[in-house]
């Protein structure tokens, strides 16, 4: 039987409502602050929390629900004689019912030029404390967190008076999912005002226990396969230039596979300054070209391989106007993305229902600090490989230096190969990559991939290479094919044998003393 209830709550959402509710099932009320004042004005009756404790708010609000009376009669075990005699003599009576929210920390540090002391402000004390005390005597005391469970709650209490034991265990296990969330934000928001400095070393950068949270944006209609189930989350205030923050013009629902190639067409094209146009099937690329304009880099990444871009993804870095519309729409594609769209060529992208249209802020670079990999029983975390490389960097290690041309070519193959699973292999001519090389076991196989590829093309093309050669096969290759200039990590004990035949064959090649391997 639920006699006395709690209420205090940020989101005012729903709750007048319930509270008149709970009052017509002749529940006490005991409120705070603002809550109690909004339940008054609505006409429900009210008992203050500090005619509860015999002691006023105190410190701005900061102390009002810290007290015995409060925590005593939430965590008194109701079976327990020896809790229920001491409470009776300390004058404390049961709650049995919580519905508390939180101080809304999270809507405060998404503000514009929020103050460390305005966020620190809005992280809530007594509202965790209530709902971890109430969710840990789940069994004796119902808590709601979550405003949607309000007219579940209401109707389960006019219908049987009570809620069952994994009732209440499920409003329980919310509750603590909730307290998570809100306390790994704060950690978040925290480490991010830390010094860098501070987290110099990876004991310090790598935090001993990883707590990671999570909004889910939507669910999907299943994962990569029909039998899986599968839901898109994202990362609490880092939805700029992501797809977490993507709005959809146009075009059916997203599914996980979308969402995965979508990504990996989206971080690709953010390497590029000039207008550049992205195709990825797969989350690998397989058209990408820089060019005058977005329409004229979207004809070239689409020559590139107009076979492989058939049900694509297509992410261009620049709006679409109504030529590159007009190209778009004569394929079917998957999804398009792009910073804006003009208004007609919106109107075209639109003529084809299914078609997937993403309008994406690329302003921020990606701004996420980890790359998180799933493995059974654990996960791997490391930075993200945001590294870039200029001409500055690369060590010329043949008796030929690359042409300007050339060196062009090598530096946008570069950024190329990164965004291409290992073993990779990128030719690149005339800033488009002509010859893509995918994910084979070894780099040779991956080289003869990307010539096969390139075809005519591969004469006059440059190679790009995410690791070192292991033998000189692939500069062997590469010349056969007419290929005049290598960018490559080096490092191979090999090297020399890499070397000598790229000067017997007048192939310039440059080290970048990185790699970008990507499994």
């Amino acid at each position: 039987m639920i006699k006395r209830a709690l209420i205090s709550v940020s989101n005012k959402e729903g709750i007048i409502e319930f509270a008149k509710g709970l009052y017509e099932l002749n529940v006490e009320i005991i409120s705070t602050g603002g809550t109690a004042k909004t339940l008054k004005d609505a006409g429900i009756e009210v008992t203050a929390v500090s005619d509860i404790t015999g002691f006023p708010e105190i410190l701005d609000g900061r102390v009002k629900t810290l007290h015995p009376k409060i925590h005593g009669g939430l965590l008194a075990v109701r079976d327990n004689s020896k809790h229920m005699h001491q409470i009776a003599e300390l004058g404390i009576a049961p709650i049995d019912l919580v519905v508390i929210n939180l101080y809304p920390f999270k809507q405060t540090i998404l503000k514009p030029c929020v103050t460390m002391e305005e966020a620190i402000e809005n992280i809530d004390i007594g509202g965790p404390s209530m709902l971890r005390s109430a969710a840990k005597n789940h069994k004796d005391v119902i808590v709601v967190v979550d405003p949607k469970d309000y007219p579940f709650v209401l109707k389960e209490l006019r219908n049987k008076g009570d809620l069952d034991k994994n009732q209440r265990m499920k409003l329980a296990y919310k509750v603590f999912e909730h307290t998570a969330h809100y306390d790994a934000l704060i950690a978040d928001y925290l480490k991010q005002n830390i010094s860098a400095d501070t987290f110099s070393s990876p004991d310090s950068f790598f935090p001993q226990n990883l707590t990671l949270t999570y909004e889910k944006i939507q669910d999907l209609r299943y994962g990569e396969n029909p039998h899986q189930k599968a839901a898109f989350y994202g990362e609490v205030g880092r939805h700029s230039g992501t797809l977490a923050g993507a709005k959809q013009l146009g075009g059916k629902e997203l599914s996980f596979n979308n969402i995965n190639d979508a990504d990996a067409a989206l971080k690709a094209v953010m390497e590029f300054d000039m207008p550049a146009a992205v195709a990825v099937k797969h989350t690998n690329p397989c058209g990408v070209a820089c060019g005058d304009n977005i329409y004229d880099a979207y004809i070239k990444a689409y020559n590139a391989d107009p076979v492989s871009i058939f049900g694509g993804i297509v992410a261009l870095n620049r709006p679409v106007d109504v030529p590159t519309a007009e190209e778009l729409v004569k394929i079917f594609l998957e999804i398009v993305i792009a910073p804006g769209f003009e208004p007609h060529a919106l109107e075209i992208l639109r003529t084809k229902k299914n078609l997937r249209i993403l309008e994406v802020n690329l302003d921020n670079k990606l701004n996420t600090t980890w790359d998180l990999k799933k493995v059974s029983g654990g996960l791997l975390v490391q930075e993200y490989d945001a590294q870039d490389i200029s001409e500055k960097d690369l060590k010329v290690v043949t008796k030929r230096a690359p042409s300007d041309k050339e060196m062009q070519d090598l530096l946008f193959g570069w950024k190329v190969v990164k965004h291409v699973k290992s073993n990779a292999i990128v030719l690149a001519k005339d800033l488009i990559a002509v010859g893509i090389g995918a994910g084979q076991v070894n780099r040779i196989w991956a080289t003869q991939q990307s010539i096969d590829h390139a075809g005519v093309n591969t004469k006059g093309a440059v190679l790009a290479s995410d690791a070192f050669f292991p033998f000189s096969d692939v500069v062997e290759a590469a010349a056969a094919a007419g290929i005049t200039a290598i960018i490559q990590p080096g490092g191979s004990i090999r090297d020399e044998d890499s070397i000598k035949v790229a000067d017997e064959n007048n192939i310039a090649m440059v080290f970048t003393g990185m790699r970008h391997f990507r499994h």
